[in-house]
């Protein structure tokens, strides 16, 4: 495990928090128990670059995706860094999956991260592999019946309303129930010769 990584573990969890909830209003990829709040989504996304011109004194590619130019830095641990060409073709892909459910009262789980990087081995094609992991608990702090949403306050002080399913009876649910919400996100890298 990178340590960067592992430190950047939370700061990445806190900023996809926002794009579950709308996969959850979204309904792709989701896999749901009828009248049990939360369920499993999953999203999967191929994103490629072009590399455009290489700097290898600062070790910063300049890539184009969709029209768009920018400049990534590849740190020291990439060790095949000197084998990427311009005109290489950069393939990345995602898969990220969130599990929402209410959390146990009597065993709450604990909130946290984890991150782990594979790499290629030196003389290998460039790429890699990064798993980061985050679980966050929320403190449900209203509902309104009539709209179908229920606000969740974050750790960080953050709240967000979000919409719950017509299936799920709100007249059961209570402010103060804690919400638990797990993301996973793999990303694997290759770089292809062109």
């Amino acid at each position: 495990m990178r340590p960067s990584l592992a430190l950047l573990a939370p700061t990445i969890l806190a900023g996809i928090i926002a794009c579950p909830i709308q996969a959850v209003e979204a309904g792709a990829g989701a896999t749901v128990q009828p009248g049990v709040p939360g369920g499993t989504f999953v999203q999967t996304m191929q994103m490629s670059a072009e590399v455009l011109a290489i700097d290898a004194a600062t070790r910063t590619l300049t890539v184009r995706s969709e029209g768009r130019e920018a400049k990534v830095k590849v740190g020291p641990e990439a060790v095949n860094f000197p084998q990427i060409k311009v005109g290489d073709k950069i393939k990345i892909s995602v898969v990220e999956e969130m599990v929402v459910a209410m959390a146990d009262p009597v065993a709450p789980a604990k909130d946290g991260a984890a991150a782990a990087v594979a790499l290629a081995p030196e003389g290998a094609k460039p790429g890699g592999v990064t798993v980061v992991s985050g679980r966050v608990t929320a403190t449900v702090v209203a509902i309104n019946e009539a709209n179908r949403l229920a606000t969740l306050a974050f750790p960080d002080g953050s709240k967000r309303a979000v919409k719950v399913r017509p299936d799920v009876d709100l007249k059961v649910r209570k402010v103060g129930e804690q919400v638990t919400i797990t993301i996973t996100e793999a990303m694997a890298i290759s770089v292809e010769a062109q």
